[in-house]
């Protein structure tokens, strides 16, 4: 298992200027809530599912079975 970043850089880059105007929460989220903050609750809950192979909500992560 391997979590790493899209590999298109024009993607990371607008997610991350997202990020950095809501203060660290997810740009795709209206709530500003616990839960919603990089990287969100419902990510990290997929990554620990084993069958689990693909992006996270706002796209920045992958989490690959390898």
């Amino acid at each position: 298992m391997a979590v790493t970043l899209n590999k298109d850089k024009e993607v990371v880059k607008k997610i991350k200027e997202g990020l950095v105007k809501k203060h660290g929460y997810c740009p795709c989220r209206v709530e500003i809530k616990p839960e919603n903050k990089c990287i969100c609750q419902e990510f990290k809950d997929q990554i620990e599912d084993p069958d689990f192979e693909g992006y996270c909500h706002c796209m920045l992560y992958y989490k690959s079975k390898d």
